[in-house]
């Protein structure tokens, strides 16, 4: 990709997620994950009413009269994304590739949290961590994981959650919403590492996928490439019991999914590449919005 049609893309991405963001987002964001801590704002002397456990014993101690310890709601979040670039991500037949719909969304997303005074990180990984983005704020940070996201391309072709998910948890140390964006085609067992990671951030999985991954058409005799194990096979998809088996793989693969994260009591929700994203979002930030 030439410097032209990078920036050509980037800018794209940044109308559109702005105006996302701005227009749609803006509110809903605010109200899901908002309030989700308190932090430690000030002494004050004691009032009638007030919680016995919030006494500051060491300044009473030092005025002999009582003082409480007041807390506020933090109005500041860290919000960390980790991209699936996998190989089998570069993959679309109608509507947009998985990896550009993923791109996207992380850029709604970046905007909906720079506007709230959060901080925004991005994590890439495929079967190893290929780019760690720290955390920031700013349009000028925004913009350059805009572009990492329309331009990164894996080193490695395989996927490894449990790997990004445990160095995620070691660098990261502040409390922070995780969004993981993948097609979570993954044979590793990632779920020790999520329990690790779960009892310390709040995570949310995004689980990006065609169509045809779910259903294949009756095209006679088809050759499939497995992009991330560089494998093919033939397959003939006038069979209905080839059929079935193939959309039975993909919602055994979705079920056992969801419920590693569902087990775990973190958010996750299934997004075809045709599908508005925009509302599944809106419904899932208003469901963690009525939660509070």
């Amino acid at each position: 990709m030439t410097t032209e049609e990078l920036l050509k893309q980037v800018r794209k991405i940044e109308i559109k997620a702005k105006g996302l963001s701005n227009q749609v987002f803006a509110g809903s964001y605010h109200s899901a994950f908002k309030g989700r801590g308190m932090s430690f704002s000030e002494v004050r002397g004691y009032n009638y009413g007030d919680d016995v456990r919030n006494i500051d014993w060491n300044v009473t101690a030092r005025f002999d009269a009582p003082f409480v310890k007041v807390f506020e709601e933090e109005r500041e979040l860290t919000v960390m994304l980790l991209v699936d670039i996998s190989k089998s991500t570069y993959f679309g037949t109608y509507g947009t590739f998985k990896n550009k719909m993923m791109a996207l969304i992380s850029a709604v997303l970046s905007y909906s949290a720079i506007q709230n005074n959060d901080k925004v990180g991005v994590l890439f990984f495929s079967d190893k961590v290929e780019m760690y983005i720290p955390p920031k704020k700013g349009k000028g940070h925004i913009l350059r994981i805009i572009r990492e996201l329309v331009n990164i391309e894996p080193k490695d072709s395989g996927t490894n959650l449990g790997v990004a998910l445990q160095y995620f948890n070691n660098l990261v140390k502040r409390r922070s919403v995780a969004f993981v964006l993948s097609d979570f085609i993954t044979d590793d067992d990632y779920e020790d590492a999520l329990k690790i990671v779960r009892k310390k951030h709040d995570i949310i999985g995004l689980h990006i996928f065609d169509k045809f991954e779910k259903e294949l058409p009756d095209l006679g005799l088809v050759q499939l490439n497995d992009a991330e194990l560089n494998n093919k096979k033939w397959i003939d998809t006038s069979s209905k019991e080839e059929r079935k088996r193939y959309t039975e793989f993909f919602e055994n693969n979705l079920q056992s999914n969801k419920k590693t994260f569902i087990k775990n009591k973190a958010d996750f929700i299934s997004l075809n590449t045709e599908e508005n994203y925009v509302n599944a979002l809106l419904q899932l930030f208003k469901r963690r919005g009525s939660r509070r």
